[in-house]
């Protein structure tokens, strides 16, 4: 989880962004609780199935045995000892998954994970943006939470709001939006990746001009000219769990975390190619149907339709000393325990008042308090209180009740 919150609206007041990030990296480690934290950048969600059981390696012989995948669809390792950078290092570098010391934390890039859309494709987007970003000496001036989004038509990683976003079109060509622009640049077929890495080249220009520094689109929209075009209302829809229409398999990981016995199962369920999604689960393209019950019995999530499609929550405790409460261990109680109709609004569980992790757009808020819990509708109609005080026992039907919330 991010170790700082993002600004909280567009337009907002610039936070104090005087010194770098504190984002960590796979080779600048981050303190935690638990031990340290290295968050590996996949661009595009994509693994190869060696390099999948690589990472398994190294949670099982460096880390504490789990691995996390953010909502990024990156890969945390925590655990870790203070002095394993360096090993650690050697054995992301032999499989691939380093390619930069200097740039490794500006490797931010999402895409659809899904069957093709359209004409477009975002995996090639995908490889092509993270080479060019680590050919750019000026790319490591980007913050190490900067986020590409290659949306493949379908809205999916489009609705994550993220600093750039390509979005393809039907004839080849492409769709720019800076940030949470209303409005979008026609970019033509061929020029998708150079428009993007553009973009963000001028973010940092237009930052030195002003004499401010952000880390996001969304802090200072006026800084770039908005596009010409009104955003398109897309379907937004995500990938359903289970098997999926266009061939392959979808599985979900509760709150992002797996043991290393079910990554393995993942690998072994695989056709070769991993690709992790902002929702913390993966994507198995080309895996049979059959492959399904051996993923369930691994403890990972097969089907939508239950309580925990949209759920997410903070490391809390024990892994951050900040949090006031096990909130993993609380809002799985509620989940398993909710009824199977509860859908409606996601819904996001934190620690304390960072709220790490949260997903972009309108959800249930479910803040720890020492005391039980603070639940509430992020972006309720104005002026609208909708935040209740509850014990960790009121805590899940007090959630089932939000998440139902149309207004």
């Amino acid at each position: 989880m991010p170790p700082e919150p993002d600004a909280a609206a567009p337009g907002a007041a610039v936070p104090d962004r005087a010194r770098p990030d504190a984002c960590p990296g796979a080779l600048r480690l981050h303190p935690a609780d638990d031990g340290a934290l290295a968050r590996v950048r996949l661009p595009g969600g994509l693994l190869t199935v060696g390099q999948a059981l690589v990472l398994a390696d190294a949670a099982r012989e460096l880390g504490d045995g789990r691995l996390e995948v953010t909502s990024r669809g990156n890969v945390q390792l925590r655990g870790l000892a203070s002095d394993c950078g360096g090993e650690l290092g050697g054995r992301l570098r032999a499989a691939g998954l380093l390619p930069s010391d200097t740039h490794e934390r500006v490797r931010n890039i999402v895409a659809s994970p899904g069957p093709a859309a359209g004409p477009a494709d975002v995996r090639a987007w995908a490889r092509e943006l993270d080479l060019a970003l680590c050919a750019a000496p000026w790319a490591t001036g980007l913050s190490g939470k900067f986020l590409f989004a290659l949306d493949d038509g379908s809205g999916d990683v489009a609705a994550l709001d993220a600093d750039v976003t390509l979005i393809a079109g039907p004839d080849g060509a492409a769709l720019l939006r800076l940030g949470r622009a209303a409005t979008v640049r026609p970019v033509p077929a061929g020029r998708a990746v150079g428009a993007a890495l553009e973009a963000a080249r001028g973010f940092l220009d237009a930052q030195r001009a002003a004499g401010v520094r952000a880390w996001h689109l969304r802090e200072v929209p006026e800084l770039l000219p908005p596009g010409p075009l009104p955003m398109p209302v897309l379907p937004g829809t995500r990938p359903p769990l289970g098997a999926l229409p266009g061939g392959g398999l979808h599985v979900g990981l509760r709150f992002g975390r797996a043991s290393t016995g079910q990554w393995r199962s993942l690998a072994h369920a695989a056709e070769g190619e991993i690709r992790l999604t902002p929702w913390r689960g993966a994507v198995l393209p080309g895996a049979p149907a059959e492959r399904l019950a051996a993923l369930a019995a691994a403890g990972l999530r097969t089907r939508s339709g239950t309580a925990w499609d949209g759920a997410s929550a903070c490391t809390g405790l024990p892994g951050c000393a900040k949090s006031r409460a096990d909130v993993r261990a609380d809002a799985a109680r509620a989940l398993d325990g909710a009824p199977a109709d509860v859908g409606g609004l996601p819904v996001h569980w934190s620690g304390c008042e960072r709220r790490c992790g949260h997903p972009a757009g309108r959800r249930v808020d479910v803040l720890a308090t020492g005391r039980g819990y603070r639940v509430a509708v992020d972006g309720a109609p104005q002026g609208r209180d909708t935040a209740v005080e509850v014990t960790n026992e009121e805590m899940a039907a007090a959630v089932a009740a939000a998440r139902r919330t149309t207004t």
